[in-house]
């Protein structure tokens, strides 16, 4: 990691070193992944058990692409019955959680005017869930349960499976508990593609989200208009804002807990204090040594890791703004204090004992947040995102006659004369 004293030019560096992670800017992958959406949405089945057979080694075909009931009760005998009991209790926190962002439809009347707002829950909405280098079977849970408690109809589940044509059992166990409908075995761009636009086998979707590979995020990103889709994520980030009074040891585990993800994960400690930012950058050389996946660590942190020390609160928390980080930790002598001056953060993790993982598996909220400084102007996913609104407005004859001259001036000043008509013809003869 760098240790840097933080100034403006320091954050303008250290931003333009992060949004080089973003999708955004590898245009080199752009043309494969359209070739095979555009081969998925013209070919259907065809693409999709080629694209199989050629990235995962597997023959699938439309006999065997949906899991089935026995496969989904075979899973519940390979996961450790420990596993499904915690993923059991924190589906309860998640629901509980996602279930306070419910929305009703709501109504106003007034002397002959009605107006309010419909909620509707989208149809059918595609989760996609990765399976490669490593098995997440919480992003499983965080992306069908909203949607759960939405009341979306019917929910799809997209990963792909192995050679011999099995899906990760944890992934199955986590979506049958979450209340998955259907899941089939498919992964990739293709994947993305095949719900977008239905195949024979797949079905079409509204929306499509959960993380994935590069390929994942531009296959979202060129099908989006056709679908809606939550984001277009980029590699996990943290941000920890600390004072002296922080634990090194907890503040460097915590760090790290997010550059473990891959080598392009961002680990990033900003302090008011220098001796706090050598004790942690000691505790990091020691916890690295003796984690698992220590190689993928250090090069997150030799590439995306800073140590920041600031002059004074009021610089690091403008720091923490303009990074605008997918998860910030404060962990500071008055945290909720602290708090109330950040503006942008995906998940805001407040004291000492509440560590970044507590987010990311057990305590309720989303852990499908905005990255690479989307926090400026996204949300985390939530029950929000499975429903659609609509505008209700009813006037009565009495109520449009009050008003109707203000509806024509406003109209004919636009030189819309139709716009204008449609109110006038309801009252004068024309």
């Amino acid at each position: 990691m760098r240790k840097l004293k933080l100034t403006a030019n320091t954050i303008d560096n250290i931003l333009e070193t992060l949004l080089k992670r973003s999708p955004n800017q590898y245009t080199e992958y752009e043309a494969t992944v359209n070739e095979i959406v555009n081969n998925v949405r013209e070919n259907g089945d065809e693409a999709i058990f080629a694209y199989t057979k050629k990235f995962d080694g597997a023959d699938i075909n439309a006999g065997n692409i949906v899991v089935t009931k026995e496969e989904i009760e075979e899973a519940y005998t390979l996961v450790p019955q420990e596993l499904v009991d915690v993923i059991r209790k924190a589906l309860v926190n998640i629901e509980k959680y996602h279930a306070k962002q419910k929305q009703n439809s709501w109504f106003t009347s007034e002397e002959g005017i009605i107006l309010g707002q419909k909620v509707t829950p989208l149809a059918k909405v595609g989760v996609y869930v990765p399976g490669g280098k490593a098995v997440y079977p919480s992003s499983v849970l965080m992306n069908i349960m909203p949607a759960k408690v939405a009341g979306v109809e019917c929910i799809y589940m997209c990963t792909p499976c192995n050679k011999e044509g099995k899906v990760n059992p944890s992934t199955l166990v986590a979506a049958n508990e979450a209340g998955c409908d259907v899941i089939y075995k498919c992964g990739g761009a293709q994947a993305i593609a095949a719900m977008a636009f239905g195949t024979e086998s797949i079905a079409k979707v509204d929306k499509i989200v959960g993380p994935g590979n590069i390929f994942v995020a531009l296959a979202k990103k060129a099908v989006f208009g056709y679908v809606s889709i939550d984001s277009i994520a980029g590699p996990s980030e943290i941000l920890v804002l600390a004072d002296e009074t922080a634990n090194p040891t907890y503040v460097a585990a915590d760090l790290l807990s997010q550059a473990e993800h891959d080598e392009l994960a961002s680990a990033i400690l900003v302090t008011t204090s220098e001796k706090l930012a050598d004790e942690v950058e000691k505790e990091i050389e020691r916890f690295v040594k003796i984690l698992s996946r220590k190689d993928i660590i250090q090069k997150s942190l030799d590439n995306f890791g800073y140590l920041l020390v600031a002059d004074n609160m009021k610089d690091a928390v403008d720091c923490v703004n303009a990074i605008a980080s997918e998860h910030l930790e404060i962990v500071t002598a008055n945290p909720f204090e602290t708090m109330t001056y950040v503006k942008n953060a995906g998940a805001i993790f407040l004291g000492q004992y509440s560590s970044e993982p507590l987010g990311d598996y057990f305590a309720g909220p989303n852990h499908v947040l905005p990255t690479n400084g989307t926090a400026r102007f996204f949300s985390p996913l939530s029950v929000d995102d499975f429903v659609k609104k609509s505008s209700i407005i009813s006037y009565s004859k009495e109520a449009l006659e009050a008003v109707y001259p203000d509806i024509v001036k406003f109209a004919n000043n636009e030189q819309l004369t139709a716009h204008a008509n449609s109110i006038k013809v309801r009252f004068e003869d024309i």
